[in-house]
């Protein structure tokens, strides 16, 4: 990845942001209600975590059949993706609560999930809210050789049939989150000084990765072989399957907001400049996906209104139904663009579309 040095356009002649946030101000001062979590995200919270938990205690405490182990293990991937997605993300962003302990509880509860706060908030706060969509800078894009999401990467060969292989790999992300993604990451950002917030120190963060490992293993796969009377084997096939199931979720929900047809990946001119404005760079680089449906609203925590989330990243999920109608109309009246497929299975489609238009083989190289 290359060093963030890039500069955004302050050439907003028309004041976009300045007249859309001053409208979704009035928006929570008129209804006098916060911009953090309500009784709903709280709720929330408790469900997913049952889902995710509940599961866990009952596959050690009860004598039930391997198949409906099987099935405990695919709820508690869902539960686990439904608390990455809603409770870890909104504590990350500072948007849970209105007390910081109370966020960075929250937020901290991405170590159940395998992952690290501090690695978490480079990558996502920092990298992808920064630079949404720029090749080389924003580390959501960038999934190594094996599959090519923009036109700026390197063309392999193997990836004309990345249109059919991808899924198979978005379960893993979860997954490598527990074997070797916080520990590059850690070495990566400590190097590059990157942090949201105050710089850790190198013994600080490198303590609590491998303390907060040895602690997930310890919860996740010894205690489990300590207790239940089947084949170790089997216990870790259960393990990767409830990675998989979380990990195939949070990636396609991922991909279906950023890596589509109507998704744009710019990149600076010579002078390291983007075309746009920060907040207009946001609605031309995300989509939203099936905001009408209850249920996706619902458990994505938000994440199928990316741009809401991308504007107002600090706002809860929680709020976003409201305030996109504040923010569609806006963007419109400014002539701007505001992205939307109207179900999640278009988005599907424009996500495999743009995976197959990728993996085509260029004119020329780029």
């Amino acid at each position: 990845m290359i060093t963030p040095n890039i500069r955004f356009s302050r050439a907003d002649s028309a004041n976009f942001f300045k007249t859309l946030n001053k409208r979704v101000n009035l928006y929570f001062k008129e209804n006098n209600i916060k911009r953090t979590g309500n009784w709903r995200l709280h709720l929330k919270t408790i469900v997913m975590f049952s889902l995710f938990l509940t599961p866990y205690f009952l596959i050690l405490t009860l004598g039930i059949s391997q198949w409906w182990m099987l099935l405990l293990t695919i709820v508690m991937g869902v539960g686990m993706a439904g608390v990455g997605m809603n409770v870890m993300h909104d504590g990350n962003h500072g948007s849970y609560s209105s007390k910081k302990w109370i966020n960075n509880l929250m937020g901290g509860s991405i170590y159940i999930l395998a992952g690290n706060v501090y690695n978490w908030q480079v990558q996502h706060n920092v990298l992808h809210h920064t630079y949404t969509n720029i090749h080389g800078h924003d580390e959501d894009m960038d999934a190594g050789r094996v599959i090519r999401f923009t036109k700026h990467a390197k063309w392999m060969r193997f990836h004309k049939f990345q249109h059919y292989y991808s899924i198979f790999l978005y379960g893993l992300l979860t997954f490598n989150w527990a074997l070797t993604t916080d520990f590059k990451q850690t070495k990566n950002y400590l190097t590059r000084k990157l942090s949201y917030g105050k710089l850790p120190s190198s013994l600080k963060q490198w303590s609590t990765v491998v303390i907060t490992k040895m602690i997930y293993v310890l919860i996740w796969i010894v205690i489990p072989m300590l207790i239940m009377s089947i084949a170790w084997w089997k216990i870790l096939i259960g393990f990767f399957i409830m990675h998989y199931v979380a990990g195939l979720i949070l990636s396609v929900v991922f991909q279906l907001a950023h890596m589509v047809e109507e998704a744009q990946m710019p990149i600076p001119d010579k002078t390291g400049t983007m075309k746009n404005t920060w907040a207009v760079h946001q609605l031309f680089t995300t989509v939203n996906f099936s905001t009408k449906n209850k249920l996706v609203n619902w458990f994505t925590g938000g994440l199928n209104h990316q741009v809401e989330h991308h504007i107002f990243p600090n706002i809860s999920h929680v709020h976003y139904t409201k305030i996109s109608k504040i923010v569609k109309q806006t963007a419109l009246e400014f002539n701007l663009p505001y992205n939307e497929y109207k179900t999640t299975r278009k988005a599907i489609i424009a996500h495999f579309k743009h995976l197959k238009e990728m993996g085509m083989k260029p004119a020329i190289q780029s």
